[in-house]
């Protein structure tokens, strides 16, 4: 059996600017796409949204930040309408504010 040893063997003969490039675009793979929801997923959040705060219901909310997507589970405590900002207190009292253009989706939690 050949036992190959695959980018170790190359680094030696390898640039350190091609070696940090090489790891730069070795980061760039792990990141998310943005998805863009259409029109009737928009309905529907902002119909679960609107039902969240209005009973005070758990929702889980994935939003994209920092290119990647995370989720975060509480209560909608507020909506700002200045900054288009969601203020979001989960289940260990931490305060959230999410802009609303890096909503993914919401929906109801089961408690």
């Amino acid at each position: 059996m050949i036992r190959d040893r695959g980018k170790i063997k190359w680094t030696s003969m390898m640039l350190p600017e091609h070696v940090k490039l090489l790891h730069g675009w070795a980061e760039q793979d792990t990141f998310e796409k943005k998805g863009e929801p259409d029109e009737q997923q928009l309905e529907l959040m902002n119909e679960t949204i609107a039902e969240a705060m209005e009973f005070r219901k758990t929702v889980t909310i994935t939003h994209y930040r920092d290119r990647r997507h995370e989720l975060v589970i509480g209560t909608i405590h507020y909506w700002d309408e200045m900054t288009r900002k969601l203020h979001i207190v989960d289940r260990v009292d931490t305060f959230h504010r999410l802009q609303l253009a890096d909503i993914v989706d919401v929906q109801f939690t089961d408690d």
